[in-house]
């Protein structure tokens, strides 16, 4: 795969690779390792979305632990709520149904939300990929977390 970018912004112009669909899934029939796969939806026949990224309220497990002279209010995530706009979504989505789950890969899972509109859809993250909590708990202790 050979990438090209313009180097003052970093952003992507253009990118040349190929397909292999005996690869798909990661799995070779003729024992190649694959490195990676590439997902990719075209943006020229995507569909325009709001995505909203929920995170964890507080910044720490308990947020009542705080030093002396403040409140649980320092512990508030400012990150709790991140909202995408823009997101260029699978067009299948366009048929989403409330209250089913669909998998946004590597970032979660997403269901549709009831501010939706046809034509305007809002995703809204139910679960993330990656454990917060986890990451924070290996690093107070340096590194040392349990593997899950």
């Amino acid at each position: 795969m050979a990438l090209r970018t313009v180097l003052a912004t970093g952003e992507v112009v253009e990118l040349h690779c190929t397909y292999d669909p005996a690869t798909k899934g990661g799995n070779a029939p003729n024992g190649r390792k694959v490195k990676g796969t590439i997902h990719w939806v075209s943006a020229a026949h995507a569909l325009d979305a709001e995505v909203r990224l929920y995170d964890h309220l507080f910044r720490i497990p308990e947020p009542e632990d705080v030093p002396e002279g403040t409140d649980w209010k320092s512990n508030l995530n400012a990150e709790s709520l991140v909202v995408l706009s823009g997101c260029k979504l699978e067009p299948s989505l366009a048929m989403a149904a409330p209250g089913v789950s669909y998998q946004f890969e590597r970032q979660g899972y997403f269901c549709l939300d009831r501010d939706a509109r046809p034509g305007a859809p809002v995703f809204n993250r139910s679960v993330s990929l990656r454990d917060t909590w986890a990451k924070i708990e290996k690093a107070q202790q340096g590194g040392k977390g349990k593997k899950k």
